[in-house]
């Protein structure tokens, strides 16, 4: 069936330009060149500048689909605990709240950890769902439940208030990547990159209508022979401005500086919140660190005894 279709197109005489719309000369054009049945010199050449911004543009497209697709995680809250936890985080932070305000204010004071200002009725309105914020309850639940006597409880609460600042931070940076550079990538992306696509497209219709038009111009009766080089013309004048529209708009996308004032935006943001977590994490380790020794020390010397 296929070398039957190829056959008939083969066969197709050029089109006439009277009377048959340009959107089917254009197709035949187009099926006959994509079956290897329009000889190279039946297909004009777009100039070497062309071909080479396109595929730099196309490169371009490329980076801004593949880190759109990722970065956008920062959109989603708990892309980083995406689990479906089975706990009431309102019934959580109800029940522990008071117990665990006055726990912090008298076990965090010595340290440079946030310590929560002690409330009859708190209610959560939004609980945070990164992992931070899960290991921040989970240990302060520990702490609340264990008590300021025991070793690890004590610990368990200088733990979960430095994961609910790690967890913050963590919200502020994928506020700022979401601002600074998911969407400007975006638009990028659908603005001026689409802009570029969209005049590529109409260099590739213009290019088809001349080809098309020189086709029917070989074919044409001679009476018909002064019409089809006036369309061969047009096609001509209409290529050319297609391209050099579509060459200004793709050196302006490639030219244009802020993608890369936003990749700089990302790295800024990500270097603020490991930063900040790196910061938090070390003022607490060494504390957590000596606890550990300190009941190893007394367990070892528990079962000497």
């Amino acid at each position: 069936m296929q070398s039957s279709w190829k056959n008939f197109t083969a066969s197709l005489p050029a089109v006439d330009v009277s009377g048959v719309s340009k959107n089917l000369r254009n197709t035949v054009q187009l099926t006959r060149e994509r079956l290897g049945n329009v000889g190279p010199d039946g297909i004009t050449e777009l100039p070497a500048e062309y071909k080479q911004l396109e595929a730099r543009v196309d490169a371009l497209k490329d980076v801004h689909t593949k880190l759109l697709k990722i970065t956008k995680v920062h959109e989603t809250e708990s892309y980083d605990y995406p689990s479906d936890i089975a706990e009431s985080v309102s019934d959580i932070s109800t029940q522990a709240a008071s117990v665990w305000s006055t726990f912090a204010n008298k076990n965090l004071k010595n340290t440079n950890l946030p310590i929560p200002i002690p409330s009859p009725s708190v209610k959560t309105a939004h609980a945070p769902k990164t992992l931070p914020h899960a290991l921040s309850r989970a240990a302060k639940s520990g702490a609340v439940e264990l008590g300021s006597a025991d070793r690890l409880g004590l610990a368990l609460g200088v733990y979960g208030a430095a994961m609910e600042k790690v967890g913050d931070a963590r919200l502020s940076q994928d506020a700022l990547i979401a601002d600074r550079f998911v969407t400007p990538w975006q638009a990028t992306l659908s603005t001026s990159i689409g802009l570029a696509m969209k005049a590529r497209a109409n260099v590739k219709t213009a290019r088809l209508e001349l080809d098309s038009a020189r086709a029917a111009l070989k074919s044409a009766a001679a009476a018909k022979q002064e019409q089809a080089r006036l369309h061969v013309e047009e096609a001509e004048d209409k290529l050319v401005q297609s391209t050099e529209t579509a060459i200004g708009l793709m050196k302006a996308v490639l030219e244009n500086p802020e993608p890369l004032q936003n990749l700089s935006s990302l790295v800024k943001a990500q270097l603020i919140f490991f930063s900040t977590a790196a910061e938090t994490l070390s003022g607490i380790q060494g504390e957590i660190e000596e606890a550990a020794t300190a009941a190893e020390t007394e367990y070892r010397a528990s079962r000497g005894a």
